[in-house]
């Protein structure tokens, strides 16, 4: 299994890496509609358990309208970034009104079948393609890795501190392994990501202190980790509901796409908010 996951993470960082060492756009937003497109099918298949064509419109949906917007920001000299604000806008209050209100119950053995985290799939998921794609265009790659760094530091630091010190169970219901001490250094882990980028001006850190102050990026920073922690538990809490491990098993080792952006779809539509929306810098 472990030989599995490296060879699975040493696959998927070399496409990564190929898709952003070229001069075209397109690779690198078409990589994005792929996970996103897949995410949508295993999201889906939590929540409309039995259902067989359902999943694969969501996913195929995801794909072609990712594809879509994708070709409307690149060619058109004035694209329309409209639908775009309103996803990611209603995706992040979906986020912290809905979700974590859902995983603070956590009621593991309410029916799988959902309609609205059902829709919710969809909204969620091209908020998060649209606002990785959006920073990529913008930003450029080195902004979206230390951005996607702070979601890795979290889970990683969370992972290894609560096999060493976790004492007190985070969510037993949902997530029998994650502890409190594991969460609060997933978020320390963060907030030391965010001060140590800060000092690299091209990053993520960098633009969070710029907007916010270094007090106030260090409270974002707060939020985010929770978020990156409540992300996880979202999508384990719709999968002890479905009676599944893992949400597919497209990345062997690792189980599914969704299963490896949990935490993603949570932080990055609220990341982007905090710096390109709050900035008002946005081309409506």
């Amino acid at each position: 299994m472990l030989k599995q996951r490296v060879l699975t993470a040493i696959a998927l960082l070399a496409v990564l890496g190929a898709t952003v060492s070229v001069a075209s756009l397109w690779p690198f937003l078409i990589f994005l509609a792929i996970a996103c497109g897949c995410a949508g099918w295993e999201w889906v298949r939590l929540t409309m358990p039995g259902s067989k064509s359902l999943p694969w419109l969501v996913g195929i949906g995801l794909f072609a309208i990712s594809l879509i917007q994708a070709n409307d920001w690149i060619d058109q000299q004035h694209p329309d970034y409209y639908w775009f604000l309103i996803s990611t806008i209603l995706s992040t209050c979906v986020w912290i009104f809905g979700v974590i209100p859902a995983v603070l119950r956590a009621n593991a053995h309410s029916p799988a079948r959902n309609v609205l985290w059902t829709f919710f799939a969809p909204v969620s998921l091209f908020a998060t393609w649209a606002a990785l794609a959006y920073l990529y265009m913008r930003h450029g790659a080195l902004y979206v890795l230390s951005l996607l760094i702070l979601i890795w530091v979290a889970d990683i630091a969370a992972y290894f501190a609560g096999k060493a010190f976790g004492r007190h169970k985070l969510a037993p219901a949902i997530s029998p392994g994650k502890t409190i001490e594991g969460a609060a250094a997933g978020i320390l882990a963060v907030v030391l990501w965010i001060f140590a980028s800060s000092f690299w001006p091209a990053s993520f850190g960098a633009s969070l202190v710029t907007h916010w102050s270094l007090t106030g990026a260090v409270i974002c920073a707060v939020l985010l980790g929770a978020l990156s922690i409540i992300g996880d538990l979202f999508e384990s809490l719709l999968k002890r509901r479905a009676g599944i491990k893992d949400s597919s098993h497209l990345l062997p080792g690792h189980g599914g796409v969704y299963d490896r952006i949990d935490a993603v779809v949570a932080v990055v539509p609220l990341a982007f908010l905090l710096t390109e929306f709050s900035s008002g810098s946005l081309p409506w």
